[in-house]
């Protein structure tokens, strides 16, 4: 689920991705946290909950593609790619995955589409996208996965699949109180960011073990050795899972384990440095900012040890009124990183602004500052 912003609406004549385009737009040295970020045609960057690939020195950003109002916090249109040779300036790449006028699509109009992310797999010579999909009009219910797969890195990307992860497998660390009885009062399910009691007791992994577990907020991590991991929010959000992908990269292979249980962490960005996996994840508040957390571990199978609020200064407890969606190595520069954050608009959803920040590091504990305008 998403956040929002406390700052007043700016209603600026940019950022409608359909009007208002010029021929050309300035030049950008600097990152600029919460201000419109114009692309090559001038307009507001439209890549929302987005992740980034990069392909030799070109890097690619996608995300959620918002229109004007609160509908647009709906998928409309589908997932908006855009290139950049400095991370400053963006050219608009266009519609990489498009939403389907057919009803019977499981990306069709007015879905849910969220959190799009893209890896490459140097085996298939695929650029495999997974997204967090609900249904259209199914609330946040369905928590699936979504997976569409191109040749091209703008694409288009062909939907492959859109399903539950993990159905019929128990994750590495289960606990026999996972295969006993589901509790009637677990059979419907649970919204929001708080349960009647541990996930565990209402063995909400049991309950979802046939169909498939819950998969909500989620990331991408392609680890050095080129094994890739689905990293995503689960159990009601309750839990994080860590899920390999099969060798094509296009679903999950059984392998996956539980972590944070009851402790609802949502928007999990994974990283890695010196050999160590790092996490930066937000609580669960609905659209309202909150704390962000943090977490470090020598494999990535744990054990996890959570850490503080990475967030430091004024406004820290709102994540500078941000959601994490990606952290990206600085280019150059191995073992620096940039925070990706959102800055969420749900009253007029294409208003959302992009939080990117550097992270420094107090040993294992990521620093993250706020910075009205810096480079990297």
């Amino acid at each position: 689920m998403k956040r929002v912003a406390i700052y007043p609406l700016l209603l600026i004549f940019a950022l409608c991705g359909c009007k208002g385009k010029t021929d050309t737009a300035s030049v950008e040295n600097a990152f600029k946290p919460g201000e419109i970020w114009p692309d090559n045609n001038g307009v507001h960057i439209n890549a929302h909950g987005g992740g980034m690939l990069q392909q030799g020195d070109t890097y690619y950003w996608f995300g959620e593609h918002k229109t004007e109002g609160e509908a647009g916090n709906r998928a409309l249109v589908g997932v908006h790619c855009y290139s950049s040779k400095d991370l400053y300036n963006w050219k608009d790449e266009g519609i990489a995955l498009s939403v389907s006028e057919d009803e019977s699509s499981p990306i069709v109009k007015g879905c849910i589409l969220e959190r799009p992310k893209v890896i490459f797999n140097k085996k298939t010579g695929k650029y495999v996208m997974w997204f967090h999909l609900e249904p259209k009009g199914a609330g946040y219910a369905g928590a699936k996965s979504g997976v569409a797969v191109s040749d091209k890195v703008t694409g288009p990307y062909t939907l492959l699949s859109a399903d539950r992860p993990n159905a019929g497998f128990w994750p590495k660390n289960v606990l026999e109180i996972h295969k006993g009885k589901v509790p009637e009062e677990a059979k419907n399910g649970f919204g929001g960011g708080d349960l009647p009691a541990h996930p565990d007791t209402l063995n909400l992994l049991g309950r979802d073990f046939e169909n498939g577990q819950m998969a909500r907020d989620m990331n991408l991590f392609v680890d050095d050795d080129g094994k890739a991991y689905h990293i995503y929010a689960s159990e009601d959000n309750s839990t994080l899972h860590i899920s390999e992908l099969t060798d094509d990269y296009t679903a999950c292979s059984g392998n996956y384990a539980r972590f944070f249980v009851g402790r609802f962490m949502e928007a999990p960005a994974m990283f890695k440095k010196d050999g160590k996996y790092y996490l930066i994840m937000s609580g669960c508040t609905g659209w309202a900012p909150n704390p962000g957390r943090s977490a470090v571990a020598s494999s990535i199978w744990g054990p996890w040890e959570e850490l503080a609020n990475p967030f430091v200064g004024a406004d820290s407890e709102t994540s500078f009124h941000s959601q994490s969606t990606y952290v990206l190595p600085v280019p150059g520069k191995p073992g620096q990183f940039i925070y990706m954050g959102d800055r969420w608009t749900p009253q007029n959803a294409i208003d959302g602004r992009y939080i990117w920040l550097p992270i420094r590091f107090e040993g294992d504990q990521p620093v993250i500052e706020w910075k009205d305008s810096w480079k990297y």
